[in-house]
């Protein structure tokens, strides 16, 4: 594993010691990055050395932080040829233990919570992270303290609740969950592990940009279809093209990174479209898919600048639209995949309609969870009777439960 060398502002791109435990920029809030010496790194760590390895994300060590490991075996998640389109790869990140891509990320930030110290690590979350967090303190024999809105994904809420996570059910959104955090951790003294207020949940994500050169053969595709709610893995990924590229694996050229979005929560597309910089908080958010209601990330900036930086996209999909894709995958590539990871399907289809893309372009779509975890969610729109009397065909209601992701 790397020795780390220093931790970097984002935005201003002061330097802070990696020696204690930090959150974000001392100097203006900005998201900070791990770095380490490459070129030093280099010599003994290339594309050869990986022959053999163990088939998780810890293949990569040697680029991520140095502290004894809490793994399930989290990462190399299969690289899926579309079985009916040609130039198309499906990432199946729902394999990863507690069926998710948020398995990466925690895993290494519960890894480094613990090399500094902290027994107690809170989280407000709407789904997927919360169950991830509470099978990673599991793991490392920490206390997870989740919050979450009283109308949570029945899946998340068993798995937290069986890890023997603490669990409080808030009445309200995951920004009123984020301040609980935020006004009791000092006093109960957790340390918090919310999407980008700490720097190594980018470190796990970002292995993902590792394995898709790895796995196509150290030729990046001509795109990236990622569904982004606070935008953690497309900042990950970016951060290794260049890692990459600064220890000679590979060259400049850099997939088009598509950023997708619901209809119903659009601060994306829409400060795309409008040549913003940042976004504005999106009133009144609405979808079925948990992961992607997130109507303010607190890393926009970083994703805005990626997508405009790739010649990329960012694209809004509608709820019908993903119920359609999940369908279609289900059925021609025999994949049941997230209505998160549905969208990158229905976007790739819009993309090919603007001629942005075409056939011949090599794209990557990331299926980001496992579909059963949705599946009182599918069975609504399905017709398939459950104890809430879903009515046939419907697209399902959606739950309350979204709100900025940063720093409370």
């Amino acid at each position: 594993m790397a020795k780390i060398a220093f931790l970097e502002c984002s935005k201003c791109g002061h330097q802070v010691s990696a020696d204690v435990s930090q959150t974000l920029c001392p100097k203006d809030a900005g998201v900070l990055y791990v770095r380490y010496d490459l070129q030093s790194i280099k010599k003994t760590f290339t594309r050869e050395s990986l022959q053999g390895r163990v088939n998780s994300m810890w293949r990569y060590a040697d680029v991520l932080p140095g502290a004894p490991a809490f793994s399930l075996g989290e990462g190399f998640t299969p690289m899926l040829p579309s079985r009916v389109t040609g130039n198309v790869w499906i990432k199946d990140e729902g394999v990863n233990p507690t069926g998710s891509f948020k398995a990466r990320g925690l895993c290494m930030a519960v890894t480094m919570a613990k090399h500094y110290g902290f027994e107690k690590l809170a989280i407000p979350s709407a789904g997927n992270a919360a169950s991830a967090l509470a099978a990673y303190c599991a793991a490392a024999k920490m206390q997870a303290f989740i919050f979450m809105p009283k109308d949570v994904p029945m899946a998340n809420l068993v798995e937290c609740k069986a890890y023997g996570a603490n669990v409080t059910l808030v009445d309200g959104l995951i920004s009123d969950c984020g301040r609980i955090v935020g006004e009791r951790k000092q006093v109960e003294g957790w340390f918090e592990i919310s999407t980008l207020k700490e720097p190594f949940r980018v470190e796990g994500k970002k292995t993902m940009g590792y394995e898709i050169a790895e796995q196509l053969n150290w030729e990046l595709p001509d795109a990236v279809f990622y569904p982004t709610g606070g935008g953690v893995g497309m900042i990950g990924m970016w951060k290794a093209f260049d890692e990459m590229e600064e220890m000679g694996w590979i060259g400049k050229k850099r997939p088009k990174m598509i950023a997708v979005q619901a209809a119903g929560c659009a601060p994306i597309p829409r400060a795309f479209d409008e040549g913003k910089q940042v976004s504005e908080a999106w009133k009144d958010a609405s979808t079925f898919a948990a992961g992607l209601r997130v109507p303010k990330a607190y890393g926009d900036y970083i994703v805005l600048d990626i997508v405009k930086k790739s010649g990329g996209a960012a694209v809004a999909v509608t709820d019908a639209e993903m119920m359609d894709s999940i369908m279609e995958w289900a059925r021609d590539e025999a994949l049941f995949a997230s209505p998160e990871g549905s969208a990158c399907l229905a976007a790739y289809k819009k993309l090919l309609k603007s001629g942005l893309l075409s056939a011949k372009d090599k794209v990557v779509l990331f299926n980001t969870g496992l579909g059963l975890k949705y599946i009182d969610v599918v069975a609504q729109a399905m017709g398939i009777e459950t104890a809430g009397g879903a009515s046939k065909g419907s697209v399902p209601a959606t739950r309350n439960i979204g709100g900025i992701i940063g720093p409370y």
